[in-house]
């Protein structure tokens, strides 16, 4: 396993949810953390712990970011990319809007961060990206085909990050959760919350994925609260 401490990692998505818990449970075993959130003074300051206004929309404030970061630190071992939206975006919507904004979020942000980060992982010779995806990257099951589509497509980012970045010490993993009890899936009673996934344990996941060696990274992890066929 890698060592934690001394090691940098940028985390999207931070002021709730899974990004939130990523963010504690990184802090607590070592890493300097810097967070990407669109209202910065929403996180508490701890050591350790700094915070950025990043909004995915935004390609400027990706730059600011990651640049500050870069000076700030002097490197950026790892990236998470857990902000994300799940608006619905049938295969019958009679325009685009929806869909656009799936794309600009879960897709087109997450690849930009990659962009910027990529030269700080290279010199950090074992650098890390975690994409938040989920099972609807995996498979349909409802709907919302423009989400599933946005996963879909960061599942293949990542793996196109493993491939560019192998030679370089880049690992990444995709993680692909099913219902996780954030506010993302508030509307959702087909399953009890204390029965999905819980946030905290999530978290020790990514960190996991975070840490393994060069010659152990997982490529995928499917994460299920309910028995279903784990494509």
């Amino acid at each position: 396993m890698l060592e934690a401490r001394g090691r940098v990692a940028l985390v999207t998505g931070a002021s709730r949810g899974i990004g939130r818990a990523v963010v504690e449970q990184l802090l607590n075993s070592g890493f300097t953390v810097s967070a990407g959130v669109r209202r910065p003074e929403t996180l508490e300051a701890r050591p350790g712990l700094e915070a950025h206004r990043y909004d995915a929309e935004d390609a400027d404030s990706a730059r600011r970011w990651v640049a500050a970061a870069a000076e700030r630190h002097g490197r950026i071992d790892a990236l998470v990319n857990a902000a994300g939206v799940n608006t619905m975006a049938t295969l019958h919507d009679e325009d685009d809007e929806a869909l656009d904004q799936l794309w600009r979020v879960n897709v087109k942000g997450p690849r930009r961060l990659i962009q910027l980060a990529w030269p700080h992982l290279v010199a950090a010779g074992h650098g890390r990206v975690v994409n938040l995806a989920s099972m609807s990257g995996k498979r349909v099951r409802n709907r919302n085909l423009g989400y599933a589509m946005s996963k879909f497509a960061l599942v293949a980012m990542t793996h196109e990050v493993r491939r560019e970045g192998w030679d370089h010490g880049i690992r990444a993993t995709a993680v692909c959760p099913s219902f996780v009890a954030t506010e993302m899936t508030g509307h959702v009673t087909s399953v009890p919350r204390e029965r999905m996934t819980q946030p905290a344990d999530l978290a020790r996941l990514i960190e996991t994925c975070l840490l393994l060696p060069d010659e152990a990274v997982v490529a995928e992890l499917l994460v299920n609260c309910r028995l279903e066929d784990m494509l």
